[in-house]
């Protein structure tokens, strides 16, 4: 269940509902190699550490090339290849991992053109379109974005896949998980205007003051004045500017943030539903089981029998 003794941080928020798990993680020193990837329901993170690549996927239309110190994550499970050159003969992933022992670096083909870190995550599918709804199919981290913390993280990744000492599975593991935060973090606060989603809202101080004051006290009865006097704005300013950031409205994502954070302790504690409905700032249950059964499609007495398992992927 999530910890909101201390939240004020939406994107530790989201991650914490997402529960991050690393089911894979290794580097590759790659030679002249096209090495390709299935599609998959798992987020992947690539990090690009010497040397330099090419990413190719369908439906992206021209190679992105990547220079040491880049990172992508992707989050929308489509076939890919990572390339010295795209135009050669690939070669599937597993059978450049076959016989080699995890937690180390694997020589393919020489080595030398390329090294890369890779994870791979699931994650709570629940609520996966938290990200999937707003992350394109490629993002894409580039070196200079001025992030030194993530630099060390994957150093220290590398130090652990070479000394092998005890404990190093679980150390690397630990810090594939804050990478994944570390490049989502220097993705968002990018700052280009043009995308949309509470993610990229976060870079505008502004906007991103009000959904911390949301994710602060979500039972609080928040209106959007009240919001748009945290921000330091007009009420009408406000609420344009944050639906054209996050793309709803502030009460519409209130409503939403509530309803991930309810199913949430519902799924993990044994609480009664009138103390979650209390918690998250109803007046009664009955109130309460409408808004969570028009949101998730099903009553939250019978999501609690059904193990967490919703009719609806993600909240409306």
């Amino acid at each position: 269940m999530l910890d909101r003794s201390n939240a004020a941080d939406p994107l530790s928020d989201i991650l914490s509902l997402l529960k991050p798990r690393n089911v894979a993680c290794g580097a590759v020193d790659a030679g002249e190699a096209c090495i390709t990837f299935p599609a998959s329901r798992e987020m992947k993170c690539h990090a690009v550490t010497a040397g330099d690549a090419w990413l190719t996927m369908g439906g992206v239309a021209d190679p992105l090339h990547l220079e040491a110190g880049d990172c992508l994550i992707l989050a929308h499970g489509h076939a890919y290849a990572l390339a010295s050159d795209p135009s050669l003969s690939p070669v599937d992933y597993r059978v450049v991992l076959e016989g080699q022992a995890p937690g180390r670096v694997t020589m393919w083909n020489g080595g030398g053109r390329a090294t890369i870190v890779s994870a791979t995550f699931t994650i709570e599918e629940r609520h996966g379109n938290m990200l999937r709804d707003i992350l394109p199919a490629v993002a894409h981290v580039r070196e200079d974005t001025g992030r030194p913390g993530l630099g060390r993280s994957l150093q220290q990744m590398m130090d652990e896949f070479g000394e092998q000492q005890p404990g190093s599975r679980m150390i690397i593991e630990h810090l594939a998980t804050l990478v994944l935060a570390q490049v989502l973090r220097a993705y968002a606060l990018r700052g280009e205007a043009d995308q949309i989603g509470w993610l990229f809202a976060l870079a505008n101080r502004q906007i991103g003051t009000a959904i911390a004051a949301l994710h602060a006290d979500p039972a609080h009865r928040w209106t959007v004045l009240a919001l748009a006097e945290r921000a330091g704005m007009s009420r009408t300013g406000f609420a344009v500017r944050f639906r054209r950031s996050v793309g709803v409205a502030p009460m519409q994502y209130l409503r939403r943030l509530r309803m991930l954070l309810a199913s949430d302790r519902l799924s993990n504690s044994d609480d009664a539903i009138n103390v979650v409905a209390d918690a998250f700032g109803y007046e009664s249950e009955s109130a309460f089981s409408n808004a969570f059964k028009r949101h998730l499609g099903i009553s939250p007495r019978r999501f609690g029998k059904n193990g967490g398992i919703a009719v609806n992927d993600q909240p409306r």
